[in-house]
């Protein structure tokens, strides 16, 4: 039996059909397995610029007796847990593993409101999540086996923008790695998302034209209203002169403080007055932070960093 129908999407239908059978198994042979060449400690301290905010996380340390060079890696966008799980997939236990194995200590924390960790709200912003990246730092620099003078930051994705925000503020950081992290601001990083993304699954020209021009007017109603409840009456107004409106769901995501901040954020600042060793990181078929918008836009601001790579 199968069910067949269209998949309907940013304004967008495809063809779907579903049918009854065996799936494969995940195959994830990068996972990291026991026995380990070094220990994991489970940790929590909390964020005393944020009251209520507990972080709890695993710090693994290499054999021997240190202090050792110490690692604080930073999630993407949305809710993540210390692993940054997506799909099977755990990236920051592969990298923490691999870090760990060749003498750098590892710190992966649960972001706010997953595993062990508490205090997330929805007011949150990137700037909120900046303060959870010092509380690590701060606690990292309480322990007799890590080197205080060699404490680095690997941010992914929004986590590329949260270790600049940092290290612009501290320039006790040792370096930083901005894994997929944008060096446009965030309305022009959804822009050109949009652009990649319907370009990828072959939507025609036409279609991506269309959907550019309500989402220029998106960024431009968010840009310009100074609050939430502006924002919706500004969108409300957007969709009603292009039709088709997004869910409630979508709309309240659209307007949240954490969305509208995103959008507003320009990472140039930050990363101009960076002066250690930074290097950032782009994927050629990445369609989230797209290379030939960011890689520009990293070279010049870090242009005057003798230390940093793109």
């Amino acid at each position: 039996a199968q069910l067949v129908g269209q998949w309907r999407q940013s304004g967008q239908d495809f063809p779907l059909t579903l049918e009854r059978g065996a799936y494969a198994a995940l195959n994830r042979p990068q996972t990291p397995h026991a026995p380990f060449p070094y220990r994991a400690e489970e940790v929590g301290y909390d964020n005393a610029q944020r009251p209520g905010v507990h972080l709890a996380g695993t710090l693994t340390i290499p054999e021997g007796r240190g202090p050792f060079a110490a690692v604080l890696l930073i999630t993407g966008s949305g809710a993540q847990d210390r692993n940054e799980t997506l799909m099977g997939h755990q990236p920051f236990l592969v990298l923490a593993d691999y870090l760990s194995r060749r003498g750098f200590a590892v710190l992966r924390v649960d972001d706010r409101g997953m595993g062990g960790s508490t205090g997330a709200t929805p007011n949150d912003t990137t700037a909120d999540f900046a303060t959870d990246v010092e509380a690590g730092v701060a606690f990292l620099r309480t322990r007799h086996d890590i080197d205080p003078a060699r404490i680095s930051l690997i941010g992914h994705s929004e986590g590329g923008l949260i270790a600049p925000m940092v290290a612009a503020r501290d320039p006790r950081i040792a370096s930083i790695v901005l894994w997929a992290g944008p060096g446009v601001r965030g309305a022009d990083v959804m822009m050109e998302q949009l652009r990649a993304s319907m370009r990828a699954s072959g939507a025609p020209d036409a279609a991506i034209t269309t959907a550019m021009a309500r989402q220029h007017a998106v960024m431009d109603a968010l840009l310009t209203a100074p609050d939430e409840t502006t924002a919706h009456t500004a969108l409300d107004s957007v969709f009603a002169s292009i039709g088709n409106p997004p869910p409630a769901a979508q709309l309240n995501m659209l307007t949240s403080p954490w969305f509208r901040a995103f959008v507003a954020y320009d990472p140039a600042p930050a990363l101009r007055g960076l002066r250690m060793p930074v290097l950032a990181l782009l994927g050629a078929k990445d369609v989230q932070v797209v290379a030939t918008q960011n890689e520009p836009a990293l070279r010049a601001a870090l242009a005057g960093d003798r230390e940093a790579s793109v």
